[in-house]
This record gives structure tokens, C-alpha cells and sequence, in this order.
């Protein structure tokens, strides 16, 4: 029988390798590290007194250093027990919990389109391929010039260019006798009821093939030439061959890199693709992204395949800082003994091309060895910017962190956390120095050598005795310091909800409504799991499928919640029972409000550190025209915060009315 290749993988992934070794060999105890998947023993295929048998779990590999036999699962039952290849398979399956697959005339049938669709992925990187080296490519490859990139690295990473066309791919493939099934099976047309005409997807845009961990190319990512593009990166459909939220951009190529003689090498997780290629032409191969999106749980998991201890590298903006919480909200839940990750947070206003193609190598390698513990990161998220100077807001900040490791799945991992939180908070309340000095990357406060208290984020006329309170009053009452709220803003849930009620929205606005963030904790929980499951199901999506995914992960509360208070503040067009067109408008409004406000706010702490920065150095000429703009974003904001009927116009389009009968 033959199996395909991605039920072999699925077994395999499924059992660590030294599950099926360690049924036959003894561990030896000084040279195996369990928490890292190393193992070591007595080879099993010729008698030794000293382990030389190596296996990782990391790598699902063997080798013998002594008598030089290695493999896989399946080769190490063939070799030493004498198994058939499907008996070993069987016996895989089985400690996998996975059903061997039967006999199928269509699933064969399905496994041979899929390689046909390969090959028609590989005949449209060639095509790509070639029009980069012509004369339509010209500007692209000046584009690529002036990213710094080099000739090989432009062959390695195999860039094309589509050229300004609707039908240059379709007709180059038509003329090697592909079909227009497989053309569209493979994403790289836009077809459909409503299309007349199919028509190339990618068009005027620089190429970048996407692989499988088998380095086939299933999918495509886009770079608009045109600054006029509605969407600057288009990446391939969810096709046959293509999940987006189960693939990382160079997955292949950081996983070899990362798999050195040493076996220490780690991954480094990146925002984009040309960030991704300009780290491996500076010689940094171990780099990966998720493909235009926040990371998923999935791709997560791809991570710690490959490492115990991934690397995430965010941009030290807001923005970035946002990125890097979401990612530890992500992370939590699933550490285990030996597996977590670590941030690195780079200079604000660079990103790894930027950093590399620039000032070289040397200072990203910096941040990379001042990259954090995922600890680190949960309590300076906890702790910056807050005033714990009473009781309460002590026993607040105790309660947020009990509730933020809380949610770690493992038993000794969550104890742990739970442990260094205890301790942290100890010495950080009875004003250790080294947690003081943490909180500075997030403040400006401090008191200088006179002990006079240095300025921080705090509203003038405030209590200069007052101990470390740092911050605005109004930011000490958002999520971001007071930690839980009951329930998000009413934009926020109206963001949200909008969405589940009406999932196609996603899809039409993807690149856009994806990167949405969110302040509640929950709601960024939620929200993840709702890109995770458009990820995995794509248009196909239904709101009744959605609901029942998210009320499996536990959110079903918060969604209900969400519902009341949407109701009664009586925005229809969040609800079911608004027409696609009017949640449409109604969302986009909402979105453009929301987007406003973040940025003002973003305005707003800029400033509020500039002029506890001009205080704190006794820039005095500065700290009158601070004030005068922090005032003036500080009402804007004030403006919106106050400003009623959010979304307006329920019914415009369709002609409803708002009443009983819109409920």
C-alpha cells in the first residue's frame, strides 16, 4: 500500500522518536538531555560500552557516531526488528492514535492531482522567474537593487516578478497544456460566479514562492509595485496545497540552518519576507515569518519543531510592543517543561532589513543576546508604567499576575511561573534595585542623585512625594494598567462581534482587519482564535461554524457578553440581523474610529515619555511646546472617548428601520 506523504508526516509528528527508540534502548543519564529532546545510548545495532548512539527529537532523526547507522521511525523498526515498512508505519499509527488510511480509489486519485498542482506551482515560479530577468522586469529588479540584494540571494529565495497583465501567467501555462483547473485549483487566477473572465491574481508585483517543509512551492506572496495597490503584500488563496495559518515563509531553509553539528542552533521568528531575506544574506539563515499576519497557534507549534526556545522579533515601537504581548498570550498556555520563547525587541522605527542592510549584522546579533524570557516579558507588561502606591493596587497587580499564569497548561511549568511572579513582586514592592531597573525600557521616572523623584508620566501638580506613580490618570485606568476589564470599549466589541456575526467581512478586507489590535485581554485571546479558524477554514466560514469553534475554546461567555452590550447600546448593524452592506458600512466606520484613536494614543505616551525625558535632562525651552501638544492630542482623544452613535446609519442601504423588528 502506499501511503501518502502527508499522513507519514502527521504520524511522525505526532510521536517524538524517542518514544519508539526508548521502548528498545536504556537512556544513559549524563549525556541525555530530556527537556531539550537529546538523547543518548548504547547503539542498538552493534555492541558498544560507551553511548555513541545519538537521537533528537527535534530533528525525528538517529545517528550512531560509532557504527554510522541512522533514520527515521520507520527505518529504525525496518532495521532492527525486521518490520515491512507498512508494518512499521502500522505500528507508528498506532502509538500516534491515527487510523491507518484505507484503500481509497480517490484518495489516490486526490494525492495525484496534488502533485500535479506542484508541478504547475513550479512551472509559474519559472515564468515569474523569467520575467524578472526581462525587460519587463527592469524596475523590479532595480527595487531589489535598492533593498540591497544580491544576485544569488535573488536565485536562492527564487523572486520573480508578475508583470502588469491579466493574462500573461494564464496564457503561459495555457500554452503548456495546463488546464484551467488546475489554474484555478491552484489559486493563481481570480475566478468565480461573479468573474466572467478569469484573470491573473498576481499582477505588477514583485514574487515571492512560498514552500512546503518538503520545499515544493504551494503558494505565492506579492510586493505591489504600484504605490497606488489597494493591499502593498498579496499573498496566494487557501487552496489544496496552501493553509496560511499552518506555513512559515523559508520554514526549509531555518530548519537545516538550525540543525548545526552543535545542535543549538534556534529560529528566529521575523514580521515579513524581505526581512526573512535580508537576515540570510547577512548570514543569519535561521529566520522565518508568518505570512502578513499576527502568529498563530499553529505556526507556533512549527516553531518549537524546529527549537525549544524560538526566538520573536518585534519592532520596539507601540505597535510592536502590542505585537509581542498578543504573542505572549498566545505562548502561555502551551509551555512545557523545556519549551517556551524569548523576545527581542529592536531599536523603535527598525525592523530587521532596516537594521541589517544599514549598520550590518552586528547590532542585530545585540539584540538578539538581549532578547527576553517569556517571565520577563509578562512582568514588565504587568508592572510598566503603574503606581502600586496603595494597598489596593498592590493586591490589583498580585491578582492580575495570579490570573496571568493561571492559564499556563502545564502543571510544574504553571507552578514555576507562578513562583518567580511571587518573587518578583516581593522584591519589586519592597523597591529591590533590580526590579526597579526593568521597569525603565517602559518609563521615564526615577529619582536622580538628590533623591528628588524625576519626571515620569504624571499630570503636573502631582504629589512629588508620592512614591513610583508614573502615569496619567486616565491611563492608569486603562486595560493596559488596571489589567481585566468586565467587558471591552463598545468599539472594540463592536470590531469583534461584526466579524463573527458576519465572517465573510474578514475575507473581503483580510490585510486590513487582521491586523486589528485590541486592549482587552480576553478579546486579543478570542480574536486570535477567530483568524486561526478563517486560517483553517477560509471562505468557507459560516457564522454558525465560527460561533461553535469559538465556544469551544471557551469563549462563548465573552461572546455572549459582547452580544448584550451591543444590544443595548443598540448598534444593529453588529448584530445577524443587519445586512451584509450595512455591517459593511457600519464596520468601516467603526474601524476608521478605532484606528483614530489608537494613533492618538500612541501621540499621546510618545509625548508623555518626550516630556518626562525633557524634565528628567532639564530641557526646559522643550517642556512648554510638549505641553502645548500633548493638550491639544490629549482633547482630541478626550473628543472621541465622549463622542456618541458610533456607527450611524443602520438601514441606509437596505432600507431597514431600526425597531423590533431589526432585533
Amino acid at each position: 500500500m502506499r501511503f501518502s506523504p502527508s499522513f507519514l508526516d502527521e504520524i511522525r509528528d505526532r510521536v517524538p522518536i524517542s518514544d519508539v527508540i526508548g521502548k528498545r534502548v536504556t537512556w544513559d543519564r549524563r549525556k541525555t538531555n530530556v527537556s531539550r529532546g537529546d538523547y543518548w545510548a548504547c547503539c542498538p545495532f552493534h555492541g558498544e560500552k560507551s553511548p555513541s548512539f545519538h537521537c533528537e527529537d527535534r530533528k525525528s532523526r538517529y545517528h550512531c557516531f560509532g557504527c554510522g547507522v541512522s533514520g527515521d521511525h520507520f527505518r529504525f523498526l525496518t532495521d532492527l526488528e525486521g518490520l515491512s515498512f507498512p508494518e512499521a508505519v502500522q505500528q507508528i499509527a498506532d502509538m500516534a492514535g491515527v487510523p491507518m488510511p484505507q484503500p481509497d480509489p480517490q484518495a489516490e486519485r486526490r494525492e495525484r492531482e496534488r502533485t500535479s498542482l506542484l508541478d504547475v506551482m513550479e512551472l509559474a515560479t519559472q515564468f515569474f522567474q523569467d520575467q524578472l530577468q526581462a525587460a519587463t522586469g527592469a524596475k523590479a529588479r532595480a527595487y531589489l537593487r535598492e533593498r540591497g540584494l544580491t544576485g544569488r540571494t535573488i536565485e536562492t529565495f527564487r523572486l520573480g516578478f508578475a508583470p502588469d497583465s491579466r493574462n500573461a501567467l494564464k496564457e503561459f501555462l495555457a500554452g503548456k497544456s495546463v488546464g484551467k483547473e488546475q489554474i484555478e485549483a491552484c489559486g493563481l487566477v481570480v475566478h468565480g460566479p461573479d468573474v466572467p473572465v478569469s484573470y491573473d491574481r498576481f499582477r505588477d508585483r514583485i514574487m515571492f514562492p512560498i514552500l512546503s517543509a518538503r520545499e515544493k512551492v504551494i503558494a505565492f506572496g506579492g510586493r505591489a509595485m504600484s504605490a497606488d495597490a489597494p493591499a502593498k503584500y498579496l499573498n496566494s488563496n487557501e487552496t489544496e496545497l496552501f493553509h496560511k495559518g499552518n506555513v512559515l515563509f523559508n520554514f526549509a531553509r531555518a530548519r537545516r540552518a538550525s540543525q548545526g553539528a552543535d545542535g543549538t542552533g534556534t529560529i528566529i521568528a521575523v514580521e515579513g519576507y524581505m526581512d526573512v531575506i535580508a537576515l540570510h544574506q547577512a548570514g543569519l539563515e535561521n529566520a522565518v515569518a508568518p505570512l502578513g499576519t499576527a502568529l498563530t497557534e499553529n505556526q507556533l507549534d512549527l516553531l518549537w519543531k524546529m527549537t525549544a526556545q524560538p526566538v520573536l522579533c518585534f519592532d520596539g515601537d507601540g505597535a510592536g510592543i502590542r505585537a509581542a504581548n498578543r504573542a505572549v498570550d498566545l505562548a502561555l498556555p502551551h509551555l512545557k517543561p523545556g519549551r517556551s520563547v524569548r523576545f527581542a525587541m529592536l531599536p523603535d522605527g527598525k525592523d530587521p532589513d532596516d537594521l541589517v542592510r544599514h549598520e550590518g549584522r552586528e547590532p542585530f546579533d545585540k539584540v538578539l543576546a538581549n532578547a527576553r524570557s517569556l517571565a520577563d516579558m509578562v512582568w514588565m507588561r504587568e508592572v510598566q508604567g503603574g503606581g502600586f502606591d496603595t494597598p489596593e493596587k498592590r493586591a490589583e497587580l498580585e491578582a492580575r499576575l495570579r490570573q496571568v499564569t493561571s492559564v499556563v497548561g502545564d502543571e510544574s511549568v504553571r507552578r514555576h511561573y507562578g513562583q518567580d511572579m511571587r518573587d518578583r513582586l516581593n522584591a519589586f514592592l519592597q523597591g529591590s534595585a533590580p526590579f526597579r531597573s526593568e521597569r525603565r525600557p517602559f518609563e521615564r521616572g526615577g529619582r536622580d542623585r538628590g533623591g528628588r523623584q524625576g519626571g515620569g508620566f504624571r499630570q503636573a501638580g502631582a504629589d512629588r512625594n508620592a512614591g513610583p506613580t508614573t502615569i496619567s490618570d486616565r491611563l492608569a485606568r486603562s486595560s493596559l494598567v488596571s489589567g481585566q476589564q468586565a467587558v471591552p470599549l463598545l468599539r472594540e466589541s463592536v470590531l469583534a462581534l461584526t466579524i463573527v456575526n458576519h465572517p465573510q467581512l474578514l475575507f473581503d478586507e483580510y490585510d486590513e482587519i487582521s491586523t486589528i489590535e485590541f486592549d482587552h485581554r480576553d478579546l486579543q485571546r478570542c480574536w486570535a482564535a477567530v483568524l486561526n479558524a478563517a486560517a483553517t477554514n477560509g471562505p468557507r466560514l459560516t457564522r454558525e461554524g465560527l460561533v461553535e469553534q469559538l465556544e469551544t475554546e471557551g469563549f462563548g461567555v465573552l461572546i455572549g457578553a459582547l452580544d448584550q452590550q451591543i444590544r443595548y447600546a443598540r448598534l444593529w448593524t453588529a448584530t445577524t440581523a443587519a445586512a451584509p452592506e450595512d455591517a459593511r458600512e457600519g464596520y468601516l466606520q467603526a474601524l476608521a474610529l478605532h484606528k483614530r484613536t489608537k494613533a492618538l494614543n500612541w501621540q499621546r505616551r510618545e509625548l508623555e515619555r518626550e516630556l518626562a525625558y525633557a524634565t528628567e535632562e532639564g530641557d526646559i525651552e522643550a517642556v512648554p511646546q510638549l505641553l502645548r501638544t500633548l493638550q491639544e492630542v490629549q482633547l482630541e482623544v478626550t473628543r472621541l472617548e465622549n463622542q456618541e452613535a458610533i456607527i450611524e446609519g443602520f438601514g441606509v442601504l437596505s432600507g431597514r428601520v431600526k425597531g423590533p423588528a431589526a432585533r
